[in-house]
């Protein structure tokens, strides 16, 4: 069994819905200066969004969407994300 802190909880919400509400491992997101890799324990931070993937491990696999825009709001624990889908 893993241990919690070895998680983050990862929310991603459109304007449409919300797409993403679940216990990851790791997450990259797009900045607008370039990736964001973020783990458990990340320093807390807000970003900006650029256009690129959401990239997230869940389970054991690799999960990604492509979004434009929006920003990130980071804390050690979780990762809430305001985004728009790339068309």
């Amino acid at each position: 069994m893993s241990d919690p802190s070895d998680r983050l909880r990862l929310r991603v919400v459109t304007p449409r819905r919300s797409l993403v509400d679940a216990d990851v491992e790791s997450v990259s997101l797009p900045g607008i200066d370039g990736q964001i890799g973020i783990l458990p324990g990340h320093r807390p931070m807000m970003s900006a969004l650029g256009r690129g993937a959401i990239e997230y491990r869940y389970g054991g696999r690799d999960e990604s969407h492509e979004v434009e825009g929006g920003y990130a709001e980071i804390h050690p624990n979780r990762v809430l994300v305001f985004t728009r889908l790339a068309e």
